[in-house]
């Protein structure tokens, strides 16, 4: 990639930080990145993978994420400083992304205590579709990187946000199938966590150097689709990825639990529940995940 561009993208993306609650426009992005705003919106997607507008959404929720997690600000106050005008669009945009609401959010901490698997971005039950190929392949991690927990789904979108159409949670870098994949485009993303205890028990949003992002696709099933091989490698997150959306830190809880460090609670007996028999098979892959009704 030019390194220019990738810097004027990180100089607009900068600008998204720095004006969360103002009404951005790509007019603004562009000046920020110093090009024109057909050229900046053509180079912003080819670099970041989603358009400016579906960008800053993301980081508009994302900083939401932090600010229920690290203060007593109230719903609403949030809701403003993120540069929403209303408190139900926001909360509604939050859940739908997110997978909780802002309170039941802010309730476990930012972890979630199950992922499900969940209806596709056009509102059609994933089942429904003829389900008619695997997807499979292997995640690696970064040349001398830490290992540890690797959450891979397939979303109908470059934003991991949402409920995934397939999802699991492997216990390190390495091999991943989904079976009965639907027809239908999709992204795989996936995120990993250092396991160490330090890292795991740190504050959410601090310490970004814990966390490894990748993605690959689109991926298009059709009715002729038998098994697709998507190999992903996960990266250090940098500025230009699109912010993790959807809660997924069931499985830094998951991990403690497997070291014996933290008791259970109320809250997470379903998802134990759900998974004691995947934790208990020492196999590279567990599956973390309960459908949606």
């Amino acid at each position: 990639m030019n390194k220019a561009i990738e810097q004027a993208v990180e100089r607009a993306i900068t600008a998204m930080h720095d004006n969360l609650g103002e009404q951005v426009t790509v007019d603004d992005m562009a000046r920020a990145a110093m090009f024109s705003k057909f050229h900046f919106t053509r180079v912003f997607e080819r670099t970041t993978g989603v358009s400016p507008g579906r960008f800053l959404s993301a980081v508009r929720l994302q900083r939401a994420k932090q600010l229920l997690v690290s203060t007593d600000m109230t719903v609403a106050d949030i809701s403003f400083e993120v540069g929403y005008n209303s408190v139900g669009t926001f909360s509604s945009r939050f859940t739908r992304s997110v997978g909780l609401s802002p309170t039941a959010y802010r309730r476990l901490s930012g972890f979630a205590t199950r992922i499900s698997e969940h209806e596709d971005g056009d509102g059609v039950e994933a089942d429904s579709r003829p389900a008619c190929a695997t997807v499979e392949g292997t995640i690696s991690a970064p040349h001398g990187g830490r290992r540890g927990l690797v959450f891979v789904g397939l979303f109908p979108h470059r934003v991991p946000e949402g409920r995934p159409i397939r999802c699991t949670v492997l216990h390190r870098p390495g091999r991943y199938c989904f079976e009965n994949v639907p027809e239908g485009t999709w992204y795989l993303l996936a995120q990993s966590v250092a396991a160490d205890t330090e890292s795991l028990t740190r504050e959410t949003f601090a310490g970004n150097e814990a966390l490894s992002v990748g993605a690959q696709g689109p991926i298009v099933i059709d009715a002729d689709s038998t098994i697709e091989i998507a190999d992903l490698a996960l990266q250090p997150l940098r500025i230009v990825d699109p912010p993790v959306l959807l809660a997924l830190l069931d499985a830094r809880t998951v991990a403690l639990r497997l070291a014996g460090d933290l008791e259970p609670d109320d809250d997470a007996i379903e998802a134990e529940t759900e998974t004691a028999a995947e934790e208990r098979v020492p196999a590279p892959a567990a599956h973390v995940l309960r459908r949606a009704a």
